[in-house]
């Protein structure tokens, strides 16, 4: 053989090789899928609850603070009228009696006026009250995504929906949101 066949062969071999090569890599390319097909989309949300304070304004009645507890006015007072409306009855003893009679009846009586005046008695004022309550919203947290790729179904988290196809770039899909035209 001579040194040009020799050349030849060998260039040859490269050649081969190269174009199969690049043939293998074309054909797995082309053998490789693009898209991946969604079967499903749905909206994922998250209920949030955030908590805020409601105050009103509410009327209240307290019962009065009692400034004679003894009810020492209340007492005396009955007494002083029922003494004068028993010295008004009888005559010698039986109007001493009767003096004693009305004085305790009447301070008995002014007692218990003066005890339902002061139970009765009541003072109001507006008080503010308040509660915390809690308003619901909705917050979007992307689509999950049903797709089938190489004869495989499985599911992904994505922000927006892909519509019918997912891309695939070197088996695996390209899940980044595609640019706003």
């Amino acid at each position: 053989m001579d040194k040009s066949m020799l050349k030849g062969m060998l260039i040859g071999g490269v050649v081969v090789t190269a174009v199969t090569a690049a043939g293998v890599t074309g054909y797995q390319q082309l053998k490789q899928p693009v898209f991946a097909d969604v079967l499903s989309v749905k909206e994922a949300t998250e209920t949030v609850r955030t908590p805020r304070e409601e105050c009103v304004d509410v009327p209240v009645q307290r019962r009065a603070a009692v400034r004679d507890q003894h009810r020492i006015a209340g007492t005396a007072i009955g007494a002083v009228a029922g003494g004068l409306l028993g010295s008004a009855v009888g005559q010698g003893t039986g109007k001493k009696l009767a003096i004693v009679a009305g004085a305790a009846a009447g301070g008995y009586a002014g007692n218990k006026v003066q005890q339902n005046l002061q139970n009765r008695d009541t003072e109001s004022s507006v008080e503010r009250r308040c509660k915390t309550v809690y308003d619901s919203s909705e917050k979007h947290l992307g689509y999950d995504v049903t797709y089938r790729l190489d004869g495989k179904q499985d599911m992904v988290r994505m922000a927006y929906n892909p519509g019918t196809r997912i891309p695939v770039r070197d088996g695996h899909l390209v899940i980044d949101e595609p640019p706003k035209n």
